[in-house]
Formats: structure tokens, sequence, C-alpha cells
């Protein structure tokens, strides 16, 4: 039987030649990511349940300060230093304190295709956009990987989205992931993998990829992927990684457990309506209600990139935030902050009255930046817009694109962004 290139990948790592959906493989990650939001749980199942255990591999290990940074309070100062204290006894030299978003900064020096990469991190699957497998694990069996080497894994059955067509102006790629989860629903695709295939999705770059990856978790998925390709090679080759390496692909008789079929061509700018991410509308619809906003977000995992920050800069430029807005942008990682600089965006986005934040996760799940009071309206870029994910349980987030996000920031309302476009 034909395999899916997530079965493929599964199957190499365990070294069997062939896996079905429902096998159990144990699998030795070649990538373990722990950031700040939950290392000190690791560390602490580490030192009083696996007393004398030494980190099995520590070059594997890529732990990230991002989340809570800079530090709030003196409990997280706390956390940052048990992290850097165990790290460099236990030999963790890949350590990031500030650097950026970790699924970032994993894109940018670390993942290659074909691997296994688990991280503390439901949006480890953004990976997948490099045609790598993906997935975000809990406390416990991070633990038990970093001790041990290994982990094991069910194998997913394959959700196939095909995507055709042409996205249409004002239409971005956080809009066709926005466009899918509403139409799966927020359990969709509960432990599957999604798979995004088709012309269109060939044709996009791999921090396109990323976005759609990103927010596969949002569907329940295991691990979002799309197929290691050409374009895969050119931004290996781009970051200085090893371009020369086997590709992983789907067979065409591969058993899918669905097919979705996606037509770019219809998708309008979208968004996400409070409290859940599969609460989808067409931004036309809602700018009709004339909802104010207090504040807006670009950044994050989800759409911290340069090509987002493009976006942006692209509405805002010769363009002021309205005064009853507060603007804020985190770039995703240092050189997409250092790239923007040198484009000019951060002098587009000061201009505007936007306010430029150090790379991190920040606002988009209220740690330490962005935090919002009772009855207040934000409308992000971030991952999630869970109730109270960005401060009082009271407060709104409209989850959009970073056109969007500039275009509402400017008339202070939820504004659909075509009207901003060239």
């Amino acid at each position: 039987m034909k395999m899916t290139v997530t079965e493929k990948i599964l199957a190499h790592a365990a070294g069997k030649s062939h896996v079905s959906p429902g096998d159990i493989v144990n699998v030795s990650p070649d990538i373990i990511m722990c950031n700040d939001a939950t290392t000190h749980i690791t560390i602490d199942i580490f030192e009083k349940k696996l007393k004398n255990r030494k980190v099995k591999n520590p070059s594997k290990n890529v732990w990230v300060i991002d989340h809570n940074f800079p530090v709030n309070d003196i409990k997280t100062a706390e956390a940052h230093k048990k992290m850097k204290i165990f790290a460099d006894r236990h030999g963790i030299a890949n350590f990031h304190n500030g650097d950026g978003v970790c699924h970032q900064i994993l894109l940018e020096r670390y993942a290659n295709p074909g691997q296994i990469i688990i991280g503390a991190d439901s949006h480890t699957c953004t990976i997948g956009a490099i045609g790598a497998f993906a997935t975000g694990l809990g406390s416990t069996d991070i633990t038990g990987a970093i001790a041990t080497g290994e982990t094991w894994f069910k194998v997913p059955e394959t959700i196939k989205i095909n995507m055709t067509g042409k996205l249409n102006k004002g239409v971005y790629h956080r809009d066709i992931i926005l466009y899918i989860i509403g139409l799966t629903g927020a359990d969709g695709a509960n432990y599957k993998a999604m798979e995004f295939t088709g012309q269109a999705v060939r044709e996009m770059t791999v921090p396109e990829r990323a976005v759609l990856c990103n927010m596969a978790v949002e569907a329940g998925a295991k691990n979002g992927i799309v197929e290691a390709d050409e374009m895969c090679r050119r931004y290996l080759s781009e970051q200085g990684r090893d371009a020369d390496r086997s590709y992983f692909k789907s067979d065409e008789d591969a058993c899918y457990e669905k097919i979705i079929n996606v037509d770019l061509s219809r998708i309008k700018p979208g968004c996400a309506i409070p409290h859940n991410v599969d609460n989808y509308d067409e931004l036309e619809n809602i700018e009709k209600n004339r909802v104010k906003i207090h504040q807006g977000f670009i950044g994050a995992c989800s759409n911290g990139r340069i090509e987002n920050l493009r976006e942006a800069a692209e509405v805002l430029m010769n363009r002021k935030v309205n005064q009853q807005v507060k603007l804020m942008i985190s770039p995703a990682s240092q050189s997409v902050y250092k790239q923007a600089l040198n484009e000019g965006l951060m002098d587009i986005f000061i201009s505007a009255g936007a306010v430029v934040l150090n790379p991190s996760c920040s606002a988009c799940w209220g740690g330490c930046q962005g935090i919002m009071a009772e009855n207040q309206v934000s409308i992000s870029t971030a991952t999630r817009n869970f109730r109270g994910r960005t401060g009082h349980p009271d407060s709104q987030i409209y989850l959009a694109s970073a056109a969007a996000v500039a275009a509402s920031c400017i008339e202070g309302f939820i504004t659909d962004p075509v009207k901003y476009i060239r």
C-alpha cells in the first residue's frame, strides 16, 4: 500500500518499510524544542521524578526564551534562571534568549526536511512548512524524550487540502488558513495530519507555507505539512543549510481520510470572531457592524515574518494609526527585525504611530505585552482568540491578516483592507 508524506517520514524514522494510520511507532526525534512557557515544569519533572538522569542528546535540544521576554515579574525571572542553569549543567548549547519566537528560530537555523521535530508548544506544527513531521507534546512527554532520546506516536490519518487558483487583491495566506479552519471546525482534524498540496501551494514560499502549517493545530491536527520541493531547497540554501537532502513525497495513490478542495480565487479577506478560531466570517460582513477596536497586534509565530510586515507597511505607508487605537508590531525574530530595518519598514511603522516591540511571542498570548482591559477589543495576527487569552475575560480578540490589522488600526474599526491595497 502506498503512503502519504507524513506516513513515509514516520516509517523512515521508525526503521520500517511501511506504516498505516493507527500503527504505533517509536522514533528518535531530530530536534526537541523547549520554551519558557512550560520548560520549568519539564525541569521539575526531570529532576524530581528522574533523579540522577542526564539529557540523552544535548545537541538535539533547542531551548528558547520567547514567551515572557522581556521578563515581567520575579517568578518569571526565576523560571528563566532555572532554564539557563539546567541547560548549562546538561550541555544544552542551543540556547536562545530573546532571539525571537521558537518556531521561527527552528525554521531559520535548525530544521530540515524529513526530520521528526517535537516541541513543548502546540504550534510546533509550523515547521511542517519545510516537509518535516513537527508536532507539539506535553511537558511529561517532552521530559521523557529529553531523558531517553525517544518518543512514540500513533500514525495519524491524513486530510489532503488541495489548493488551486490565485489569491485576489487584499487576500493573504492568513486568510486561507482562517477560511479552512472555518470549513473544518476546531475539531475537524483531530489527531489528523493536514497535508497542504496542489499547484497553488507549490507556488508558495516557505514562509507562506508556514502560515498554513502553523494553525493546523487550531483544527485539532497532529501536524501540518507541505512536501519539500525546489522552493524548500531554495529556502534552505538562503538560510545557509544543506539543501541536498532526500525529500519525502506522498505517493499518487496514497490513501487519505478525506480530500478538501479549496479554490483560492473564491476566498475573500476573512476574520475569526471571538471566542473561537473556527468562528469565521468575511471582513466585508463584519465591517458593516462598525466594531470599534482599542488595540491591534501584528506578529507572533503565525504572522510575524518579513512578508507579513511588508503587507502591513503597504497599508500604513503615508497613513496614521487612529488616535484611539494602539498598534503593536513584533517581528518574529531578530533576523526579521534587521531585514525590516534594512527595507525601511520600521520607519513606515513609527511614522504611522505604531509601536515596534522586540521579537517575541508578545501580545499573542498575553504574557507580558499587550494586555487588554475589560470590554476592550483587539484585532490581531495571533494564533488564538480564546476568552481571556490576552487579558481580561471580557475583552475580545478578532483574528485577521496583517493588512487587515493595519487597515483597522487606521480607521479605528474592524476594516476590510482591500481599499488600502494598490
